[in-house]
């Protein structure tokens, strides 16, 4: 697969914030399909890293989701959104220079500490099950305003889970993507049982 052509076609696909927010790069040395670095506060871009070799083996819709949902994860990452979390972050950082500037030893530890351990929290939430599940909801909204119907978008992104595994040559999928599964499934009309509150909220 010539990776310009579906580099530009993903591209259109993307919502407006996705475009502005992230940008797709080959690398054909890596072993995953899609893969995109939890970003860091300062990054100006977040790339998505796709295998053009294995991104060829999948079908299109299932390649339309797929990057859909990592655009939809990338996109709800936010460092700068005021929330407690946010707050603390800056009022570490704030406070540790203050403190660094006055020479207080035992000051630069506490505010430092606490913004680390703040800015942990904001890594946690992201990558917790339920901002997994809130990827995938993303997609599959922005999927029904490319032509696709909830019930489709959903088998695709399904699909596209299993084969990716696959395709990466893995025996199956981890404990997130059975979740993310099971939570498809009943979206697509597959399955009459969700994934329950207290197992999103991990």
């Amino acid at each position: 697969m010539n990776p310009e052509p579906e580099i530009r076609r993903l591209i259109e696909l993307m919502p407006a914030s996705g475009r502005m927010l992230t940008k797709i790069v080959s690398k054909p040395q890596q072993t995953a399909v899609i893969e995109s670095p939890f970003p860091p506060p300062w990054s100006q871009e977040r790339p998505i890293f796709i295998n053009f070799d294995l991104w060829r083996r999948l079908p299109k819709p299932q390649r339309d989701l797929l990057l859909l949902r990592t655009v939809s994860w990338l996109v709800g990452i936010k460092w700068f959104k005021p929330d407690l979390y946010q707050g603390v972050v800056l009022a570490g950082m704030l406070g540790g220079i203050v403190e660094l500037v006055q020479g207080d030893a035992v000051g630069v530890v506490v505010a430092t500490g606490l913004g680390a351990l703040a800015a942990t929290q904001i890594l946690r939430s992201t990558r917790s099950t339920e901002s997994q599940l809130d990827a995938d909801a993303g997609a599959i909204k922005i999927a029904t305003r490319r032509g696709y119907t909830e019930t489709e978008a959903a088998k695709h992104l399904l699909a596209g889970i299993e084969s990716v595994a696959q395709v990466e040559g893995r025996s199956g999928l981890n404990f997130t993507e059975l979740i993310r599964s099971q939570n498809l499934r009943a979206i697509a009309g597959l399955s009459p049982v969700g994934v329950p509150d207290t197992i999103k909220q991990e």
